[in-house]
């Protein structure tokens, strides 16, 4: 692109800029650094960890949910299917919007849907209206993931582009951890005669009500650096009006030019085959709060046990896209694939271990701390270190957007299934009884029960999973040729 980079190391992250990648009005204004970082970077890597914090909130108070709507496992399945399958659906919409306008502008309006959302779960009477406002949320999230994925994508050349995805999936787990953690916590007590997890939703919704203040006001879209066809055609955000009177008919037809570029690559076939069984072990996963409370861990103990699972995901996330980076030098076309298989194949015997093998007591606590912990580490890094950097390598610049927005839509449109059925296996196969669940000592009979369905969602699809990466090994070397020909012919029209 004939821009000018110089690379800034933050925490082993390597963040790239451009020395004039914005405009002299209102991008050169907002063009800040803060310590040597693109301010850009720092929100919208905030924006990552409230989005993981708000997806974590109503799994780590599945409990006082149950209590509060007299609800089971499936009806709470049902609510973590109906964000998901509506997050699917909506995500090449989304793909659109931020394909074509402004990603800061597109992203802080899904922020804004998603906290609006998370506020009103807080403050719903009856079962019906969280799961209404729950979808609702999925359709904020449908916004906000695909724009942030292809923000990071544009921000990295392909040498660190794993490290780039790690580095925003670690932020992101600490806010997952933060907002897991502060929930089930805050859930043993009362705020003003308010339930702690109605609580809790309140407060996270006004966080992400600011970080989307926040993206509105400073970031900058990196694609303003570009004069080719995917750049955005004006000049500062006061100009989005004159963007949104421009022809919908011909928007619509370069989306769909588009959805058809991206369905026809191989690549991109495959790893959303994986993808479709790989993500329902991560689905299934919402129910451990809860398996933990079932066994007897107190809130604090559950909520330190997840935190340890989501801190190993965290640093394995960021791990495994740098392994994957320097693996990738070396084998240029398998690298990646090597480590998405390795990553895939370590959640079969941890799975197996920790639900079927550690005894479930409290007194097994520090097994389930260290075993939590180890697998969260080496089971994360698919997304970072082979799913981000080669979807960013195997169509041209301008699909980028689309590229992530088709690939959540089908990965989650599957997997949305998962936590219901999770919640039918315990309840119809394993005999959970939801009015059997002592609201302080839990229930092992049940914990039991809760543990049979999930192994029966996290194995097979895991072992699935890493076969279906396989072809990788053939496909991508073509397919990346193919979308480095197809940017230079457009960058020589241009």
């Amino acid at each position: 692109m004939g821009l000018s980079l110089r690379a800034s190391r933050v925490r082993g992250a390597v963040y790239f800029q451009s020395k004039n990648l914005f405009p002299t009005n209102l991008g050169a204004m907002k063009a800040r650094n803060f310590f040597g970082i693109s301010l850009s970077l720092i929100i919208i890597n905030m924006a990552a960890i409230m989005e993981r914090a708000d997806e974590n909130l109503l799994p780590a108070v599945y409990k006082e949910v149950s209590e509060a709507f007299e609800a089971g496992p499936s009806d709470l399945g049902y609510l973590t299917f109906i964000r998901n399958f509506v997050q699917g659906l909506a995500s090449p919409v989304a793909g659109v919007l931020a394909m074509n306008y402004d990603r800061p502008t597109v992203l802080a309006i899904g922020i804004l849907c998603w906290a609006l959302s998370t506020a009103a779960v807080g403050v719903s009477k009856y079962f019906i209206q969280v799961a209404f406002w729950r979808a609702v949320n999925g359709v904020g999230l449908a916004i906000v993931i695909p724009a942030l994925q292809s923000f990071i994508a544009d921000s990295y050349t392909d040498g660190v582009r794993g490290a780039g995805f790690g580095f925003l999936n670690l932020v992101g787990t600490v806010g997952g951890i933060g907002g897991g953690a502060i929930a089930t916590v805050m859930a043993g007590y009362n705020f003003w005669g308010m339930p702690g997890w109605r609580f809790s939703f309140i407060m996270m919704a006004s966080l992400s009500s600011f970080i989307g203040y926040l993206v509105f006001r400073f970031v900058v879209d990196p694609r303003r650096a570009s004069g080719g066809h995917d750049a955005i055609k004006f000049s500062d955000r006061e100009n989005l009006i004159e963007k949104l009177n421009t022809s919908s008919a011909t928007v619509w037809l370069d989306s769909w030019a588009a959805m058809k570029a991206v369905m026809k690559v191989p690549t991109f076939r495959f790893i959303v085959l994986q993808g479709l069984v790989g993500s329902i072990p991560w689905t299934a996963i919402v129910f451990f709060t809860l398996w933990f409370e079932l066994i007897g861990f107190d809130h604090n103990s559950a909520a330190a046990l997840v935190g340890l699972f989501a801190a190993g995901c965290a640093l394995g996330s960021f791990l495994g896209g740098v392994i994957a980076d320097k693996m990738s030098q070396i084998y240029p076309f398998a690298g990646r694939v090597m480590c998405a298989q390795f990553s895939s194949f370590m959640g079969i015997p941890f799975s197996i271990y920790l639900l079927c093998v550690i005894p479930q007591s409290v007194t097994s606590y520090y097994t389930f701390a260290v075993t939590l912990f180890l697998m969260g580490l080496t089971v994360s890094w698919c997304a970072t270190a082979t799913n981000g950097p080669m979807f960013a390598e195997v169509v041209p610049v301008k699909h980028r957007t689309m590229i992530y927005a088709f690939d959540r839509a089908f990965e989650l449109s599957f997997s949305s299934f998962a936590a219901p059925i999770v919640g039918i296996l315990s309840e119809k196969i394993y005999g959970y009884d939801a009015k059997s669940v002592d609201p302080l000592l839990g229930s092992p009979r049940e914990a039991y029960a809760l543990s049979r369905g999930l192994i029966s969602m996290m194995v097979v699809p895991t072992a699935l999973c890493c076969l279906f990466y396989t072809p990788l090994y053939w496909t991508f070397k073509q397919d990346r040729e193919n979308a480095r020909l197809g940017s230079s012919k457009e960058t020589e029209m241009l």
